[in-house]
């Protein structure tokens, strides 16, 4: 893959809208492998029902992580779409402790649904599909940002992780 030219994304990141694609992309996949290929071994019994738990947790983290960063962009007046140009650097709410709460929702919510449905397949595709966005979306979302807001954006950067900042 050539060089990315920070310029290039000074305008938009991605032509196309790639993060929801690309984590149903995953889970179609997991679903697949799992009713077509070979279901992954699973618990059954009071374990099955505490991770079901679980994945109804991260579920509901996921919507919430997912609603306050939508309520974020929103009260900034910018955009959330992914191929679109940002119009404010937003550093507040759950990007306080993330640079891209929503993947970081994204992912719990595939992760969740694995839990939830007994889908084990869906587990790695969670962390297949964060791997997949940071590489076609964030990557290219950071040097739009770079390019947009320059020493705005690498002081952010320096002080907040990519994916999340976890308590010491």
């Amino acid at each position: 893959m050539r060089a990315m030219d920070k310029s290039e994304f000074a305008e938009r990141p991605n032509r196309l809208p790639w993060p929801p694609l690309l984590y149903a992309i995953t889970a179609a996949i997991a679903f697949a492998l799992h009713w077509y290929i070979r279901p992954l071994p699973w618990p059954q019994g009071p374990v099955q029902h505490l991770l079901a738990a679980a994945g109804i947790t991260l579920i509901a983290a996921a919507i919430a992580i997912d609603m306050a960063a939508m309520n974020a962009f929103r009260s900034h007046h910018t955009t959330i779409m992914p191929h679109r140009g940002a119009t404010a650097l937003v550093t507040d709410g759950p990007f306080r402790w993330s640079r891209n709460p929503i993947y970081v929702g994204n992912t719990l919510l595939v992760a969740g649904a694995g839990l939830l449905l007994g889908v084990a397949w869906l587990i790695p595709a969670a962390f297949a599909g964060a791997i997949l966005v940071q590489k076609l979306a964030i990557e290219r979302e950071e040097a739009h940002l770079a390019a947009r807001f320059g020493a705005a954006w690498q002081d952010y950067a320096a002080r907040t992780p990519r994916w999340i900042r976890l308590p010491r």
